[in-house]
């Protein structure tokens, strides 16, 4: 193992196309040996998900059909971290409340991923939510499109983890938080 990292830099930058949510742009960057390489790159706001967990060792899965994959995936209650300059466990929070009508007590952080490094900047942070209460009926939120859809689901967290390990849930940060959340506990 050499003790020198080559350090990539960035020769020049093309924006390729822009969005609400992502943009993609391909870069010009220094490879070892002196050359430079074209890499096509999905810079993205970020996102949240959450691990609910209720105080009879249950978290709250929901069902949601993804296009990309063209299938129902078993997720977390997740979005996006598109409102400037909301924290991150008050965007966990208000993702907890409109996809499974839940408050917590207490959030904390479990774990940080990176989605899809390959091509994504894309930075997920896992919250673990306990202390869970329902929101009220009066001031739930009206889902709508893929939302209004959701199926969603207590189980118990080893059985959980144990779909995990079946492959039966692959959401990236589905498996991350369920398996950080089991560690954890």
């Amino acid at each position: 193992m050499s003790g020198v990292e080559h350090r990539y830099e960035v020769r020049s930058r093309q924006q390729r196309w822009s969005g609400r949510i992502f943009d993609v742009v391909t870069e010009e960057v220094t490879m070892p040996g002196g050359g430079t390489a074209l890499r096509d790159i999905v810079r993205h706001v970020g996102a949240v998900a959450v691990v609910a967990l209720d105080d009879a060792g249950q978290v709250v899965l929901i069902r949601q059909y993804r296009p990309p994959v063209g299938r129902h995936l078993w997720e977390l209650p997740a979005g996006l971290t598109d409102v400037s300059g909301e924290d991150l466990a008050a965007a966990a929070a208000r993702e907890l409340a409109e996809e499974v009508d839940l408050t917590a007590g207490r959030m904390d952080v479990l774990v940080d991923l990176h989605s899809s490094p390959g091509f994504t900047d894309e930075l997920v942070r896992v919250f673990l939510a306990r202390d869970l209460a329902d929101v009220p009926p009066e001031r739930r939120h009206e889902r709508r499109d893929e939302e209004a859809d959701l199926q969603v689901v207590r189980i118990d967290l080893d059985e959980a983890v144990a779909m995990v390990l079946a492959g039966e849930i692959t959401n990236a940060s589905c498996v991350a938080g369920l398996l950080a959340a089991a560690r954890a506990r």
